[in-house]
């Protein structure tokens, strides 16, 4: 029995289910939600410009401004505004490597389902080297959910660890 692989899929099925209520009834109070993904991966569907912005990893905000967001069993779709551009984006569920709702102090991570071990782990070394490090801070990300909206609002990327129980 591969158990991993049973543990993984049951936390894509979390993944799953949260976005298609949130495609059903909207994101209640103040839930908001990060999912991040390869970029790389076989089947991820995005606008050349954030390919090129972001070559192996990404993490959308989805909170304020989102639209059409579709569910299917192997990926979801939604569209985000970059920059004030609108942006479709498909990803498929084993390209996400983590999942968040900060409100409520949830997050997932997943290991890589295939080859790409490293980009999965390489999340994890970037954020350790330095524990105290904002990624607003970061002058070169700019996430979903939109950079902008009309609320003044601003979409942010974080690191999961931020949501883990910290090993003592």
């Amino acid at each position: 029995m591969d158990y991993q692989a049973l543990v993984e899929s049951a936390m894509r099925g979390v993944v799953r289910e949260t976005l298609k209520r949130v495609a059903e009834d909207g994101l209640p109070g103040d839930h908001h939600l990060y999912v991040t993904f390869r970029t790389r991966d076989a089947g991820v569907e995005i606008a050349n410009r954030l390919a090129a912005q972001y070559p192996e990893e990404m993490t959308i905000v989805v909170q304020h401004q989102f639209w059409g967001l579709d569910v299917g069993e192997d990926a979801f779709e939604i569209t985000l505004s970059f920059s004030g551009k609108n942006e479709r984006l498909y990803i498929p569920f084993d390209a996400v490597t983590g999942f968040a709702d900060p409100s409520v102090n949830f997050g997932l991570q997943f290991k890589a389902v295939d080859a790409a071990d490293d980009v999965a782990d390489g999340l994890n070394d970037d954020f350790d080297s330095d524990p105290d490090r904002d990624a607003n801070d970061d002058p070169d990300l700019d996430a979903g959910d939109g950079a902008e909206n009309g609320d003044g609002k601003t979409g942010e990327i974080v690191a999961l660890d931020a949501f883990r129980k910290k090993k003592t």
